[in-house]
């Protein structure tokens, strides 16, 4: 009897079925122990040893394993073929060896795909652990936890209210905030462009854009305001124009490769909006089976990987389903081979792809979740499409002048051939300025092209965009920082400890973001560069790879790394706030569309503002505090009297006006939960000093309504819901907005609107016709009584 180790109950499951009764598979839960969360656990004086601590799901996987090892001849590793997999097999072996109930031989076995001939050759070719790989592990651990526990503590001190800091996503972090900098400090500049629409011998109508006047060639910046825009255009009005130039040519554009878990996580962000949490997850049941016609099948190959290789049979296949279901014309004569374009690769894996590409996506439909179809669709597409012909595109660029040299140019392709386009296109984030036109009519030269139209169009600069998590992954994948298998886990932690937040799929940095990355790039820069974080993981992958000892690594950096903590144990928090009232002073003391920098107390004009940092949160204050309470909060958390200063002068509760009807004030709010409306009562009105104290009446800000955009006309209208619309069939009908959004209530239930901004201006008509459409019989005829 053999014993298998997989690591998760889901693998465990479809290997078992493909091994017979000499087999026993069982699975290990991911890590069975994990470095004790205390200071001290790795300990650079003691050749950085470490203290591990097995969880207690650990200690309940030992103990099972620990009894089945007593009917087995051998134990068989078969976690993940990566460093992590590699990782949790030396520590089986540990862990067993050191209770000693190891006492039968065992061999490391790994495989890339969970096929039952991918299972068998791993069978019949193990081998040992890999020290390399785990040492590669243990010197990533031990650098991460030293980071960690000695940078955090000095950041709670020096910084109060900050979470933590990490090797890698402090600068992943920095990416972020820097990015809003940018962003923060940049001026837009004005542009023009001459636009003109002409039309062709067969009288269709294209587009052009002027290149050159009088003789001049134009760039981007030429026109720079309306007054000359508009001068060009009135001197081009009155001219006759004709083609002077046709210039065709063909050109290819070839597939992109299988994927690999970055532009895995890319694609699936711009085309299917997961997350990268999301999608690796979605990947992982893919990878160890799902249900499929009663079976359980394994539908991708391993999904961490920063390979562009394919497998020898997988491209045979892959080139036969191609030559069936799309015809030989878009088989290409040879298999496409490609090489990575990622910093410091690892090539030992394949790509990810199709088990089996004979499973296609529409065989899927009913039998898997939505989610699961969409991404292995993703998958396929995208790995079939990297053996397919390429495309062929007919470009056009012709050029319209007239007698004074000035010059229009039109741009024009046509697909000549799909190629691999039929299948799969590959999504961008920043599509190019000059991409094709569409189809322009047939032209040539001497044509005359009669002036139709002609705009003189406005544009500004705009500044470089926000990080998404597919343009993040791909940019620290470009700068060699962080691992395939990390970036989810990298985004999911800075959210998760305020640093960022998620806002319609770009990340924008808190203000706690912000002071931490200052915080960490004036007094631990070195740390943040990337130069010296991208060449960190190139050391580490040399000890994967056996070109470096661990121990090596570790001490250089540890060295380095204690006598710039030690720097700053003299450092008082006045100093830190000097330092980032400077490098923030664009975020912190900014004002109007100048963005002059301004730090002089608007309230008492006496003082000068600073940054103030208490346990609640950070905020603007005033040197002469307590005589003056001026304050400006920078982020959601309230302040304190103890924080220097009160919440009451920031800019809520924002009065929007009286209600005509009783003269009662209207506010809006902003409270924990977010923004709302209230109703005050008007002055003199004064409650009963007997009767309980009453609530004002309140309304909740709705998500679908943007809380700037809030009028007293608006307020009113949402402090009347839920109200009654009338009566249908006897019964009242009413409108409301509840936690789940606006709804019509009729009869006990509860209708979804599915038009949210309808809520406010429905009436009873428009109500029962929501509810009319979601019974499945169509609306009958009934009586309105309102």
């Amino acid at each position: 009897m053999r014993l298998v180790v997989v690591e998760s109950p889901a693998k465990a499951k479809t290997i078992n079925k493909y091994l017979g009764p000499d087999y026993r598979v069982m699975a290990s839960y991911g890590h069975i122990r994990d470095l004790l969360s205390k200071d001290g656990s790795v300990q650079p004086d003691n050749d950085f040893s470490m203290t591990w601590e097995i969880s207690p799901r650990g200690k309940k996987c030992v103990q099972d394993i620990s009894s089945s090892l007593k009917n087995c001849d051998e134990l068989l590793l078969a976690t993940d073929p990566d460093r992590e997999g590699e990782a949790i097999s030396w520590h089986l072996k540990e862990v067993l060896q050191e209770s000693k109930k190891l006492k039968i031989p065992f061999r490391r076995i790994v495989f890339h795909e969970i096929t039952k001939s991918a299972i068998r050759e791993a069978i019949a070719n193990p081998r040992d652990i890999d020290s390399s790989l785990v040492d590669a592990y243990l010197a990533r651990r031990a650098l991460d936890y030293l980071v960690g526990f000695t940078l955090s503590p000095i950041l709670w001190r020096k910084l109060p209210g900050s979470r933590s800091a990490g090797r890698v996503q402090s600068v992943a972090l920095r990416m972020i905030a820097e990015r809003e900098a940018e962003i923060e400090v940049f001026e837009k500049k004005e542009y023009w462009s001459i636009e003109a629409k002409f039309r062709a011998k067969n009288e269709k109508i294209f587009n052009a854009h002027l290149i050159h006047y009088r003789g001049e060639k134009l760039d981007k910046f030429s026109i720079a305001d309306g007054k000359r825009a508009n001068s060009l255009k009135e001197s081009l009005l009155q001219q006759e124009f004709a083609v002077t130039s046709v210039e065709t040519k063909r050109v290819k554009r070839n597939p992109a490769p299988a994927f690999i878990t970055s532009t895995l996580q890319q694609e699936a962000s711009r085309k299917l909006g997961f997350g990268a949490k999301k999608t690796m997850q979605l990947a992982q049941n893919l990878y160890e089976g799902v249900a499929v016609g009663g079976e359980t099948v394994a539908l991708i190959t391993y999904m961490r990987t920063d390979s562009v290789n394919l497998s020898k049979e997988a491209m045979e296949k892959i080139r036969e389903l191609i030559s069936k279901k799309y015809g030989k014309e878009f088989l290409p004569e040879k298999p496409r081979f490609y090489q990575t374009k990622v910093k410091n690769a690892q090539e030992a894996h394949e790509a990810v792809r199709p088990v089996d590409v004979s499973i296609t996506p529409e065989s899927l439909a009913g039998e898997i979740s939505l989610d699961l179809q969409k991404l292995y669709n993703l998958i396929w597409k995208r790995a079939v499409a990297c053996q397919m012909a390429s495309a062929e595109f007919d470009q056009v660029q012709v050029d319209i002048s007239d007698d004074k040299k000035d010059v229009f140019r039109a741009n024009g392709s046509v697909i000549a051939f799909e190629g691999f386009l039929k299948v799969y296109v590959e999504g961008r984030d920043d599509p190019p300025e000059d991409e094709a036109e569409g189809i322009l009519p047939p032209l040539a030269k001497g044509d005359e092209t009669p002036l139709e139209n002609l705009e003189a169009l406005q544009h500004f600069t705009t500044p470089p965009p926000r990080f998404s998590e597919a343009s993040l992954v791909k940019r620290m994948e470009e700068l060699g920082i962080g691992r395939p298998s990390t970036y989810a886990t990298i985004l999911q932690v800075l959210q998760d400890r305020g640093y960022v937040k998620l806002v319609k799929k770009f990340f924008i940095p808190e203000i706690r973001g912000r002071l931490v990355t200052s915080f960490l790039m004036i007094f631990f820069a070195k740390y943040l560069e990337y130069g010296f974080t991208a060449d960190l993981e190139q050391s580490l992958d040399d000890v994967s790879n056996g070109k470096k000892p661990k121990s090596e690594v570790l001490k250089s950096f540890w060295k380095g790394f204690c006598e710039n903590v030690a720097q700053t144990k003299e450092i008082k928090i006045s100093d830190v706030i000097d330092r980032l009232n400077e490098t923030l002073a664009p975020l912190l003391f900014a004002s109007g569309e100048s963005k002059k920098i301004a730090r002089e107390c608007p309230e008492c004009r006496l003082g000068e503002l600073s940054l103030k940092i208490g346990r609640f949160g950070s905020f603007i204050g005033c040197s002469r505090y307590p005589e003056c309470k001026y304050i400006k909060k920078l982020d959601s958390s309230p302040a304190t009297e103890g924080d220097e200063a009160v919440a009451s002068s920031s800019e809520y509760p924002k009065f929007l006006g009286t209600d005509p009807s009783d003269q009662s004030e209207i506010t809006l709010r902003k409270g924990p939960y977010g923004f709302y409306i209230q109703r005050d009562r008007k002055d003199g009105a004064k409650a009963s000093k007997k009767a309980p104290k009453e609530k004002p009446p309140r309304a909740s800000i709705p998500k679908f309504i943007d809380p700037n955009n809030v009028d007293l006309k608006l307020a009113l209208s949402l402090l009347q819901l839920p109200k009654t619309l009338g009566q249908y069939e006897g019964e009242d009908v009413k409108v409301g907005v509840g936690r789940f959004g606006p709804y019509v209530l009729f009869g006990g239930k509860y209708t979804s609107i599915p038009k949210p901004e309808m809520v406010l201006s429905m009436n009873l008509e428009d109500a029962v016709e929501v509810m009319e459409n979601r019974r499945s019989a169509p609306p009958s005829r009934r009586r309105f009584r309102r």
